[in-house]
């Protein structure tokens, strides 16, 4: 009877302790030699019980499964393929760890902090970005009039109130008192604030958005925790929270509203110009360098810019171009997969992350495929830049494109896209993007990834052949690769009882 090799290694594997346990592969002509880290983590009695195995030996270090003359080929190289999607993960969380023990500076600390103010925002931003997608529909097709007020304050009323959220992520992220974060950020928006003047100029509902919210609510947080220890415990539960509110109150009033407006209306201004402009060039830029950003954390410092677009107005334009990098690193995880056709299990890791990758979510084929393969990692930026330099492109013409929400990308941006052209124009410029992204990655992968080379040197250390160790009147023998060795003659029939000494 026939045994299926891949049985055989999926059941041996386990009985072994697993693919981190395992070192190296050979095999001789009837032994799978393994190379085991630790070898009292082998269950021998299990592995006897095995269908196909006939024994195991285990000697001058080397802990052998012996499985006969043919079997043995079809099983190491089964074996192989199961330990080497396990090795290029291990790689994969290897370089991810030691990029992370990098971030692990002062500024990308910040900026961490910063992402965990705004990211549990992002299922409402989502939420109400689609929407409000569906309500500018209806609008656009003169639908269900009597609706469409209905889903424009449901809708709206988290963008209207975000800068209340934004100061209580803030002041919790930060240590002070959530609520009174949140207090003193609801005077951003609170109506009566037109009624100040502030720097000779009246200050409006809203002015200074998010990052006016971010800095009053650290204003806050900073203001009481001088308070807790000077006040009083006595008095604590009511200076304290009377203190942070007045104190911070007046500054965000009298100074971060104004500084922050300012900021605010650069930042808005600054992206229009960017893409109206230099729309080609600027997309190129942030399309190819975007997955190094995300590598070295700074992508973080981009959320709260994202948040005040979508605040002013109504949708981010840089979101939809550093999308692209998720587009290029789709293409360049495909050409991997039509290169390496015998690579099976690097083929299984593509399969299972790319329908992520689709959705926008890249991070499992940049640290399972990727970043470890090395130069895959570049031709997808390549691709990145050239679907971030196609949507540039239409920017410069008049065509932008926008997303009313933070978070998705990839396919899944399709129904929070905005823009100045109509929904459909809008679409196409963007799935045209993608599609650049795509065949850029792809064939930039394809003629100058080199992966048949990086995937390589990701192959065992020993291969599948190894010298046949011999009695002394014998000379030893060599199995050539991708071979089956004839049995010996000489040499007797492996049994479960008596395995055959080499």
């Amino acid at each position: 009877m026939r045994i299926d090799s891949s049985s055989t290694a999926a059941a041996i594997l386990p009985l072994v302790g697993g693919p981190a346990n395992v070192l190296s592969v050979a095999h001789c002509m009837t032994r799978l030699r393994l190379d085991l880290a630790d070898p009292s983590r082998a269950d021998e009695e299990a592995l006897r019980a095995v269908p196909g195995v006939l024994g195991v030996v285990v000697a001058d270090g080397a802990f052998q499964v012996v499985l006969g003359p043919g079997v043995v080929t079809r099983v190491t190289a089964d074996f192989e393929k199961l330990t080497a999607a396990h090795r290029l993960a291990a790689r994969g969380a290897g370089l991810k760890a030691r990029q992370r023990e990098r971030n692990a500076t002062p500024l990308k600390s910040a900026l961490r902090r910063l992402a965990a103010v705004f990211v549990p925002l992002v299922p409402a931003l989502v939420g109400c970005g689609v929407l409000a997608g569906a309500n500018g529909l209806l609008l656009n097709a003169g639908l269900l009039p009597g609706l469409t007020p209905a889903l424009s304050a449901v809708a709206s009323g988290f963008m209207a109130l975000i800068a209340v959220f934004v100061g209580h992520n803030t002041a919790k992220e930060f240590g002070g008192t959530p609520v009174l974060g949140g207090a003193v950020a609801a005077i951003v928006v609170y109506p009566g604030v037109a009624k100040v003047t502030a720097f000779g100029v009246t200050l409006a509902p809203g002015q200074g958005g998010v990052l006016g919210a971010l800095a009053a609510a650290l204003l806050a947080t900073y203001v009481e925790k001088q308070c807790r220890g000077r006040v009083p415990e006595t008095l604590d539960v009511l200076l304290t929270p009377a203190l942070t509110v007045l104190v911070a109150g007046l500054g965000t009033l009298y100074g971060l509203m104004y500084a922050a407006g300012a900021v605010s209306a650069a930042v808005g201004t600054a992206a229009n110009w960017l893409l109206t402009t230099t729309g080609a060039f600027a997309g190129l830029l942030l399309g190819g360098l975007f997955l190094p950003l995300v590598m070295l954390g700074l992508h973080q410092a981009l959320i709260p810019v994202h948040t005040t677009l979508i605040e002013q107005q109504g949708y981010s334009v840089l979101l939809p171009v550093l999308a692209m990098a998720g587009a290029g690193q789709v293409g360049a995880a495909a050409a991997v997969y039509v290169r390496l056709r015998d690579d099976v299990a690097l083929r299984t890791t593509i399969r299972s992350a790319l329908p992520a990758g689709l959705l926008g979510v890249g991070e499992p084929l940049i640290y399972g495929v990727s970043l470890p393969l090395g130069r895959p990692f570049l031709t997808a930026c390549a691709g990145g830049a050239a679907g971030g330099a196609f949507i540039g492109f239409f920017a410069m013409l008049g065509d932008r494109v926008g997303a009313t929400a933070i978070g998705p990308s990839g396919w899944a941006l399709f129904p929070l896209l905005a823009g100045d052209r109509g929904p459909g124009a809008t679409a196409a410029v963007y799935a045209g993007g993608l599609l650049t992204g795509y065949a850029v990655g792809f064939a930039a992968t394809y003629v100058f990834g080199d992966v048949r080379a990086a995937a390589a040197a990701l192959s065992p250390t020993t291969t599948a052949t190894a010298v046949e160790a011999a009695p002394p009147d014998k000379p030893g023998r060599l199995t050539p690769p991708g071979t089956t060795p004839r049995p010996d003659p000489a040499t007797p029939p492996a049994t479960t009882t008596a395995p055959p000494a080499h």
